[in-house]
C-alpha cells in the first residue's frame, strides 16, 4: 500500500532562535531522534535572517517552494541564492551556514540525509530508476490530479520502478552510500 503524508495534518514547531517554524513530515527509523535518523524531509516556513542549524554527519538538500528568496552563506566561503525555481541546494550540514531573507517570508522543502545514505531532489522532466535505492518520494508542489494529491502531499514511491518527474513535483531519492 503507497504511504501518503497530507500536507495539510502537518503541525509547524517554532524554531529556538525564533527565525522560522519546521513541519516534519517523516523520519526514517520512525521515531528517530535528530542525532540518529538516516533521514528525514521536513518543510520549513523562514520569517526571518539568521544561521541554520549544524548537523554533523548529515548532506541537506534545501528547495524553495513557495514565497521569497534567501542568500545562503556558507563558511567556507560560497554564497548562492534559494528562490522558487532555483533548483535544489545540496550542502553539508556539518557546515555553517547562514541564511539572509532577501524578500517576503518562504517555504522550503528540506531532505536530511545521515550519511553513508545519499539524497537527492529532483525536478520536472528527470528521468529516475528507482531499481536501487533505499527509498524514493514524490512532493506535489501543486494538486497532482493524476495521483490523488494536494499541495505539499507527500506519496512513497514503493512499486514505482521508472517514472519521470510530472510537472508540478519534485521527487526525493535516498540511496545508500558507499
Amino acid at each position: 500500500m503507497t504511504r501518503i503524508y497530507r500536507g495539510v495534518e502537518r503541525r509547524f514547531t517554532p524554531w529556538k532562535n525564533g527565525g522560522g517554524e519546521t513541519a516534519e513530515i517523516l523520519c526514517e527509523p520512525a521515531g528517530a531522534g535528530f542525532d540518529d535518523f538516516d533521514w528525514r524531509i521536513s518543510t520549513a516556513k523562514v520569517s526571518r535572517s539568521g544561521p541554520f542549524s549544524r548537523f554533523p554527519g548529515v548532506d541537506r538538500v534545501l528547495t524553495v517552494i513557495e514565497g521569497g528568496a534567501m542568500r545562503l552563506r556558507f563558511e567556507d566561503g560560497r554564497t548562492t541564492e534559494a528562490r522558487p525555481g532555483s533548483g535544489p541546494h545540496r550542502f553539508p550540514g556539518d557546515l555553517g551556514c547562514d541564511a539572509e531573507l532577501l524578500a517576503d517570508e518562504l517555504l522550503d522543502l528540506n531532505l536530511m540525509v545521515r550519511r553513508p545514505f545519499q539524497g537527492a531532489v529532483h525536478e520536472a522532466g528527470e528521468a529516475i530508476d528507482t531499481a536501487d535505492l533505499k527509498a524514493a518520494y514524490l512532493f506535489a508542489l501543486d494538486e497532482l490530479h493524476s495521483h490523488g494529491l494536494a499541495a505539499h502531499d507527500l506519496m512513497e514511491l514503493a512499486a514505482v520502478r521508472k517514472l519521470i518527474v510530472p510537472e508540478n513535483a519534485l521527487v526525493l531519492t535516498i540511496a545508500r552510500g558507499s
